[in-house]
């Protein structure tokens, strides 16, 4: 029995967490092959993902993305991965991707 409640956990609180962390992962895996500039710009849409799905999800569903309250966390994720994206964008590529 308390596999299936883990699993129903997983589910259900940890599910939004996970989808962030594959982003990551992606991001992680950009910058392993020397696409930094496509990492910078997956690890931004990961912080973004990780405000939206913080805004749209109520705090007993949001896992871990619940840090501390509602706004500071969208604000903080939200104004990280614009900024991530943006630098990432904004920065010459000399040659690379």
């Amino acid at each position: 029995m308390p596999r299936q409640s883990l699993l129903h956990r997983v589910r259900t609180v940890h599910l939004p967490f996970l989808a962030v962390l594959l982003v990551v992962a992606i991001a992680v895996v950009f910058v392993v092959v020397d696409r930094w500039r496509r990492g910078a710009t997956a690890l931004g849409a990961a912080l973004v993902l990780g405000a939206v799905l913080r805004a749209v999800l109520p705090a007993d569903r949001a896992g871990l993305l619940a840090v501390r309250n509602r706004p500071t966390d969208v604000l903080t994720f939200g104004v990280l991965g614009f900024a991530l994206v943006l630098l990432a964008g904004s920065i010459d590529s000399l040659g690379t991707d």
